[in-house]
């Protein structure tokens, strides 16, 4: 059975009630709970900037989180390396006509390395680009 992609947007959804995609990431979640995630560490570091500012119980809440991830033997966490930024460069200048991030384009390259084709997202980038988005 192929991995499933787990973008930013799936990991806020999930741990945040009041994300208007909280539920569909909570059903998402219990679907493909035989199915085997990946994310990388530039998505991990997107998930705890984007609770930076939301106080003290959503900054702990965002860490318990990433460790419990970090921890989840069914969770491939893609490494942080020289190269894996210089490919996400390659494909951000790729796309100059895009909106995309940077981490974006780091998990479109990993993406593609590894012949996923499925994301946990909502974010319309990934559709664009011939991804199937689960939320």
């Amino acid at each position: 059975m192929t991995a499933v992609f787990a973008d930013t947007n799936y990991w806020i959804a999930l741990i945040d009630p009041r994300d208007q995609w909280h539920d569909r990431a909570v059903a998402a979640s219990r679907s493909l709970a035989s199915r085997r995630l990946v994310t990388t560490e530039e998505v991990l570091t997107e998930f705890l900037a984007f609770f930076a500012e939301r106080g003290s119980h959503f900054r702990e809440v965002a860490v318990l989180t990433v460790r419990s991830i970090l921890r989840d033997q069914s969770v491939d966490v893609v490494h942080q390396t020289h190269d894996s930024f210089v490919a996400g460069l390659a494909y951000y200048e790729s796309r100059l006509d895009k909106g995309y991030s940077l981490t974006d384009c780091i998990s479109m390259s990993v993406m593609r390395g590894r012949g996923l084709t499925e994301v946990l997202t909502n974010d319309e980038h990934f559709r664009q680009e011939a991804f199937h988005t689960l939320l």
